[in-house]
C-alpha cells in the first residue's frame, strides 16, 4: 500500500470517526439538523468525490487527475441537497398511505417492512430518472474536459450520442436498483433521519468501485 492509498483511508477514517465518535457525534447531529440542506451538499460533495478518487484509482493507478473533479463535485453536492428533499418524502409518503399501520408486533420487523417498502418505491420512482440526469451531467464534464467554456458549446445531441444506453439499461437499471440500492436503501432508511443522506454518500463510493470493477471485466 502506498502512502497516498494511506493517506486516502485516514481522511475517510478522520470524517467517519468524526461523525460516530461520542465527543463530536452532537456536532456532527446539531449541523444536520440545523442545516440540513447545507450538510446534505457537504456530506454527499466530499464522500461521493472521494469515491470517484477512488474508482479512478482502481482505473489508473492515480487519485489525481480528472479535470472535471471539481465540476463533479458540485454536481454530487446538489445530489445530496435533493435526497435531503426526497428521502423524508418518500419515507413520509409510504406513512401517510399506510396510515402507519403496525404490519409486525415486533418493532423492528415491522421497521424493516417500512423501509423496504419506502426503498423500493423510491428506487422504482425516483432513481430511474436521478440516475439518466447524473449520466447526463457526467457524459456533459466528460466532454468538456471539466472546462466551464468548453462546457457551455457542447450540445445535448453529442452528449446522447456518447452514453453506453445498453450498460446503463442492463446494468445500471436492471441490476444495480434491485440487487444493490433497493436492499441498501432498506438498510439507510432503518437508520435515523440524520444519518440517511451521510449513508447514501456512503454507498456512493462502494456503487461507484463496483460500477469501475464492471468495466474493468
Amino acid at each position: 500500500m502506498k502512502y497516498k492509498d494511506i493517506l486516502f483511508a485516514a481522511v475517510l477514517l478522520a470524517i467517519s470517526l468524526f461523525v460516530f465518535l461520542p465527543i463530536t457525534n452532537p456536532i456532527f447531529v446539531k449541523l444536520t439538523t440545523n442545516y440540513p440542506y447545507f450538510m446534505g451538499f457537504m456530506k454527499t460533495m466530499i464522500l461521493a468525490s472521494m469515491g470517484e478518487m477512488l474508482v479512478r484509482r482502481i482505473k489508473t493507478t492515480s487519485y489525481v487527475g480528472d479535470p472535471g473533479l471539481l465540476l463533479k463535485a458540485i454536481v454530487w453536492g446538489l445530489i445530496g441537497m435533493t435526497f435531503v428533499f426526497v428521502f423524508p418524502l418518500f419515507d413520509g409518503g409510504i406513512k401517510f398511505v399506510f396510515h402507519e399501520r403496525v404490519f409486525f408486533e415486533n418493532l423492528f420487523l415491522n421497521n424493516l417492512c417500512y423501509a423496504f417498502m419506502v426503498s423500493l418505491t423510491m428506487n422504482l420512482i425516483f432513481a430511474p430518472t436521478f440516475m439518466m440526469l447524473h449520466r447526463i451531467t457526467d457524459t456533459y464534464i466528460l466532454l468538456s474536459e471539466g472546462s466551464l467554456k468548453k462546457l457551455k458549446h457542447i450540445k445535448l445531441n453529442h452528449v446522447v450520442d456518447r452514453i453506453d444506453f445498453k450498460f446503463f439499461f442492463s446494468f445500471v437499471i436492471l441490476k444495480t436498483i434491485p440487487f444493490f440500492w433497493i436492499p441498501a436503501h432498506t438498510i439507510t432508511f432503518m437508520l435515523p433521519a440524520t444519518y440517511r443522506v451521510l449513508m447514501a454518500s456512503y454507498l456512493s463510493m462502494a456503487l461507484g468501485i463496483l460500477l469501475s470493477i464492471r468495466r474493468k471485466s
